[in-house]
Parts: C-alpha cells; structure tokens; sequence
C-alpha cells in the first residue's frame, strides 16, 4: 500500500503576499526579455493535478514581458490597479479581475504609477517557454489601435 499523500498548508508569512517556506524569486533572467520591477513566487506545484500556482508582484510603474504561450493560463488579479493587454484589446485592472489568456495570444500587465500589483496565474505544469514578438509583430500589434500603440509606447 503506499503511503497517504500529505496536506500542506501555505500561510502568510506576515508580510503582505509572501508565504512561508515560499521564496520570493527573479521573475525572469535579466537581460532575457523585457520587463520591470516583478518578482515570482511558486505557491503551489503538484505534479498529480499538473498545474502550478504562481504569484507575481509588479511594483509600481512595473510590467510585465510583452509574450504568447502556446498554452492557456488564467491570471487573477490580487491587488493593485493597472491595466492588461490581452490579444488587441486593453483592459482596466482592478482587484479580483479573472483574466483569461487563450494559447498564442499577447499579453502584457502593468500596474498604475503609484501602488504595485499583484496576480495568480494559473498554469499548466509542462508548458511551453514564452515567445517575444518580432519587430513585424509588434509594429502589427501597434498598428491594431491607437490604444494598443499608446500601450507599448516604452
């Protein structure tokens, strides 16, 4: 017979969005894409489920890579304000938004100038790497709408 599988818990640590035993890790390699003051943490990994549950912190003025996926994730805002480009359209941030992000499609989060946010993101456990966008792609996603190019100005 083998053994039970053991329950865990992930408690706050007591600083606001870090958990025990969780460590607070790069969000990407610098220099391998870009991006701006975010940080990673890996909540919850369980292979029997194959999904991973992450959180990422984006300071304020931060955000996110500019990437597709050839998997689907869903992100759900914690905290903060901001707003998301997802395909070609641009969205408000707000706290407790649920984002569904469809395989190959862009997406990028920023939070507001002056308060940092924070999401889960919902992914399957064996995924692809992200793609970045050629400059033909990103003059194409540019070229979508006035909103999109006033987006990705920096």
């Amino acid at each position: 017979m083998s053994p039970q599988p053991r329950a865990r818990r992930f408690r706050s640590s007591g600083t606001a969005y870090r958990w025990d035993a969780v460590d607070v890790l790069e969000y990407k390699a610098e220099g391998s894409a870009p991006f701006k003051d975010v940080t990673r943490q890996v909540l919850f990994d369980e292979p029997e489920l194959g999904v991973q549950w992450r959180y990422f912190e984006v300071a304020a003025g931060g955000h996110t890579t500019l990437e597709r996926h050839e998997h689907v994730h869903a992100v759900l805002i914690l905290r903060g304000r901001g707003e998301a480009l997802v395909g070609t359209e641009i969205y408000p941030i707000a706290p407790f938004d649920l984002f569904s992000v469809p395989p190959m499609t862009w997406h990028q989060f920023r939070a507001a100038a002056d308060e940092p946010m924070g999401f889960l993101c919902l992914v399957h456990s064996e995924r692809d790497r992200p793609q970045l966008p050629t400059d033909d792609e990103l003059a194409e996603l540019r070229d979508a709408s006035t909103k999109v190019a006033a987006f990705l100005k920096d």
